[in-house]
């Protein structure tokens, strides 16, 4: 049987493709399922004081933490698009200055959106003087999809996304790199039925068995193209012995 160099060639790199992005998102799942682990274990440790000395964001994201300090609703910001229950709404997003120096972002909690005014602001409370405010270290305030600016001009208080450093910049005040995402109750008539982290692991598995059912179709069907190609040279080299046959006869 004559095996044909390019399309051989193809299928092992199809092959090869497909099984090392199989790999690749088994990985991905491995990775994510130790991040559930340690989000696991943070939630059960002691919850770390957030002050004036910075915190890099590798060494506090998603342990649970404490500040005190006074908020700044005068600071306030309200990430658009974020339904609760299917209902619009935004996440109320505030400075909190901390006492002994430094801020820290604070989201406060889901507020649900004026249906009569899209940019109307539903009433909350702001508590006054020195609080502590409980909750869990996060990366950001939650990212939604955003094309160009999506409402996130300077000074604007209803925005789509907020990022930590422009929002530095803008202000000049020095935040903490991450969101405390509040857990604690402040009386302000505010929902914090957070999420859970989606970290998707579930999804990653189903693409490594979808890439590596595309490395076995890959083989399946060369095998099934050799078999074909090898059945078709036997017709031919039967026929070539009938033909030399008759001829010897002749």
């Amino acid at each position: 049987m004559k095996i044909r160099f390019w399309p051989t060639l193809l299928i092992l790199v199809v092959v090869a493709v497909t099984v090392r992005l199989g790999f690749w998102q088994r990985d991905r799942a491995h990775q994510k399922e130790a991040l559930n682990a340690q989000i696991v274990a943070f939630e059960n440790a002691p919850a770390r004081d957030v002050g004036a000395q910075m915190l890099p964001l590798k060494s506090i994201e998603f342990h649970r933490v404490e500040a005190r300090g006074e908020f700044m609703p005068e600071r306030v910001v309200y990430l658009d698009n974020r339904p609760y229950n299917d209902q619009p709404g935004f996440y109320v997003v505030m400075p909190l200055k901390l006492e002994g120096g430094g801020y820290v972002l604070v989201n406060r909690g889901w507020l649900p959106r004026n249906m009569a005014d899209r940019t109307g602001i539903e009433h909350y409370e702001t508590p006054k003087g020195v609080v502590e405010v409980k909750g869990i270290a996060r990366a950001n305030a939650s990212q939604a999809f955003e094309l160009g600016q999506g409402g996130s001009a300077a000074h604007a208080q209803i925005r789509q996304n907020l990022d930590i450093a422009s929002y530095a910049n803008e202000t000049g005040l020095a935040f903490q790199p991450f969101v405390i995402q509040q857990t604690s109750d402040t009386g302000d008539k505010l929902v914090r039925d957070w999420p859970a982290p989606t970290l998707g692991v579930e999804r990653n598995y189903g693409y490594m068995f979808q890439w590596w059912g595309m490395a076995a179709a890959a083989v399946a069907f060369g095998l099934y193209a050799a078999r074909r190609a090898a059945k078709k040279g036997d017709g031919l080299d039967d026929e070539a012995g009938h033909d030399d046959e008759a001829e010897h006869h002749a």
